[in-house]
């Protein structure tokens, strides 16, 4: 059985998560009314992933014994200017996502509950590599996003992401 505070960390993740998945929908949404379609299928497939994310926590609270209470999913509130600042919106996500993630591995090691901290390993990796795809779409953006004919190829590269569910972390 998993400690109160750990079952109830894990338990808001799994709607954070779910934020998540609103957050990135929204910048789809964005991407979408502005033309760029390719922004948009990337947001709508990272969105796939921060579902796939929520239900991975679900599962493992159920197969630990923990019921899952689901509170309402904040709505998003974002405005933006221009292209740039849902990429920028998306990295400080990012790192908000890796912050929660610390503060749950940090109350499983003080608990020594090795088996969350083993659970939680692969999402302590996954968001090394969340980071490092926002930020490297912010640097894709500077490089060619000024250029008509480069956005339009960046907004291709994009197009062509897959969503794939993933087959090396928790099952959901």
């Amino acid at each position: 059985m998993l400690e109160k505070k750990i079952a109830a960390l894990l338990n808001e993740q799994v709607n954070k998560e779910f934020y998540s998945a609103y957050l990135y929908m929204d910048f789809a949404n964005y991407y979408a009314d502005a033309g760029l379609d390719g922004f948009a299928h990337w947001y709508e497939v990272q969105a796939q992933e921060e579902r796939d994310h929520a239900l991975m926590f679900r599962r493992y609270l159920l197969d630990n014994g923990v019921r899952v209470t689901f509170g309402a999913v904040e709505k998003p509130d974002s405005t933006f200017e221009n292209a740039m600042e849902p990429l920028k919106a998306g990295l400080e996500h990012e790192r908000y996502v890796t912050s929660l993630i610390s503060v749950i591995y940090a109350a499983a090691y003080e608990a020594k509950d090795f088996k969350t901290m083993q659970f939680l390993d692969w999402f302590v990796k996954e968001q090394g590599e969340e980071e490092k795809a926002a930020d490297d779409l912010i640097k894709k953006m500077k490089l060619f996003g000024g250029d008509p004919k480069g956005l339009y190829l960046l907004n291709q590269e994009l197009q062509a992401r897959v969503y794939a569910p993933s087959t090396t972390g928790p099952a959901m």
